[in-house]
C-alpha cells in the first residue's frame, strides 16, 4: 500500500492512492492532508503544475502535470486548520 509520494523533492504522506494507465501514460490520484503550517509550502509547490513524480513503494518515476485538483478548505491561513487535498497527476509526453 502506498503511503507517500515525492513531488520534486517534497515528501507527501498520502491517505489515498490510485494508479492507472491513461492512453499509455501513468496517472496517479492521491488524497492528502495539509495543515495551516504546511499550506504556504504546498501551495507554492503545486503552483508549479509539473513535477518529477516518485512513488517509492510502487517503484514508479515519471514527469507529471496536474490534471485534476481540489481542496476541502480554501482558507488555511487560520492556525490549526487542516484541509484535504485531492490531486491527479498525468505523465507528460516528452
Amino acid at each position: 500500500m502506498v503511503k507517500e509520494i515525492i513531488l520534486d523533492n517534497k515528501l507527501i504522506k498520502v491517505n489515498y492512492y490510485e494508479e492507472e494507465t491513461v492512453n499509455g501514460l501513468h496517472q496517479i490520484s492521491i488524497v492528502f492532508n495539509v495543515t495551516s503550517e504546511e499550506y504556504h509550502d504546498i501551495a507554492t509547490l503545486l503552483y508549479k503544475g509539473t513535477f518529477e513524480v516518485t512513488v517509492p513503494d510502487s517503484v514508479l518515476f515519471f514527469r507529471g502535470t496536474i490534471n485534476k485538483y481540489s481542496t476541502s478548505i480554501t482558507n488555511l491561513y487560520e492556525e490549526g486548520q487542516v484541509g484535504e487535498y485531492r490531486l491527479s497527476l498525468l505523465e507528460t509526453q516528452i
